[in-house]
């Protein structure tokens, strides 16, 4: 009993950022080694998906909200599947249906609402069309693979909570502020176009994994911070989500040379703890190594896949369509993502230095 309760107090001891940054690194680290060892075709759907999860509150999701979760995911990949085999002949039409559904989430999104069932919906929203376009073959196990990577994310999640439990004592953490843009109707119209642009351009490469990483890259992007807000701004962007892919080709080089089960937990672990403090942290640049972590996850993932194709050789490529999906977005972003509510932030700081300064 005195253990327990010297483990308990080692827990409590740590901050609210740092138990919720544990419980990404385990549950990661968990799930993609398990997903491997059983030789899942995605890997790192349930890990990114139980991170996603993880990362949205230091609270497990209630039972109800897990189960419309599951239902949600379910409802939507049924529906893309039926949707890519009926329209998979007529791609105009075909694309501008994936790009009503696109637009319905980002403009969730735009009026902080959703969470992280937005992002999910997206990540299945662009993995079902490409595999049904590209691997049609492949397209007939795809609603198991993402529902089983629900369902898993959901166990990892409990799991998580259940090894790293948030101290009873402590009143629920305030949750992070979510951006309400002011024109909503508008960022959710570039935001479909930046994306359907991309997904448009990976239905016309014959490669799977270009189109896995493209789009999903981009999606990523577009809920990180404000683009537009300035020059370093962007910098940042890139050079964070950059990190993840050297990070990923890093870790796969690693895992090459002493392929194992143990070492892949522990690169995970390593990795996932790294990236996850910075996500979990209540710093303004949070979401960046959020979307580094799961850039990290879908490269090492597809490089440790069984999916046909030489990994090894394909890695730095892949990281070469990360960059290049990076720059696109932050590029094409800036110039469609409207400016009035950054012009007047900006006079607002301006206003605010003046009066604060000494007369």
């Amino acid at each position: 009993m005195s253990a327990d309760q010297g483990s308990t107090t080692d827990i409590s001891a740590l901050s609210e950022p740092q138990r919720q940054a544990l419980r990404v690194a385990l549950a990661v680290s968990m799930g993609f080694t398990a997903a491997a060892a059983v030789g899942a075709v995605l890997p790192f759907i349930g890990p990114l998906f139980a991170a996603q999860f993880l990362l949205s509150s230091s609270r497990p999701l209630p039972l109800a909200q897990t189960i419309g979760m599951v239902v949600l995911i379910l409802a939507t990949s049924s529906l893309l599947i039926f949707l890519t085999g009926a329209l998979i002949d007529r791609p105009i039409v075909f694309l501008t249906v994936l790009g009503f559904i696109y637009f319905c989430c980002f403009a969730v999104q735009a009026i902080g609402r959703g969470g992280p069932a937005v992002f999910l919906v997206l990540v299945v929203a662009v993995i079902i069309p490409l595999v049904g376009v590209l691997h049609a073959t492949f397209a007939d196990s795809v609603l198991s693979i993402l529902l089983g990577g629900v369902l898993s994310a959901t166990a990892l999640m409990w799991l998580a909570h259940a090894l790293v439990p948030e101290p009873t004592v402590l009143t629920a953490a305030p949750q992070r502020e979510i951006a309400h843009h002011e024109q909503p109707v508008r960022r959710a119209c570039a935001n479909t176009l930046i994306l359907l642009f991309a997904v448009a351009f990976c239905i016309a490469n014959n490669q799977l994994v270009a189109a896995v990483v493209i789009p999903i890259t981009v999606v990523s992007l577009l809920d990180q911070l404000d683009i537009a807000a300035s020059g370093r701004a962007a910098i940042g962007i890139v050079a964070v989500n950059v990190f993840g892919g050297i990070l990923a080709s890093i870790a796969y080089g690693l895992l090459s040379m002493r392929p194992s089960l143990a070492l892949m937990f522990a690169i995970l672990l390593i990795v996932a703890l790294g990236l996850g403090t910075r996500a979990a942290s209540r710093s303004s640049d949070a979401k960046l190594y959020s979307g580094a972590l799961t850039i990290f996850l879908i490269l090492f993932g597809l490089g440790v896949s069984p999916l046909p194709g030489t990994a090894a050789e394909s890695l730095s490529t892949r990281i070469t369509y990360v960059a290049a999906a990076i720059i696109y977005t932050v590029v094409v972003a800036a110039v469609l993502w409207p400016q009035p509510a950054l012009r007047s932030a900006r006079g607002q700081s301006v206003e605010n230095h003046i009066e604060e300064e000494p007369k």
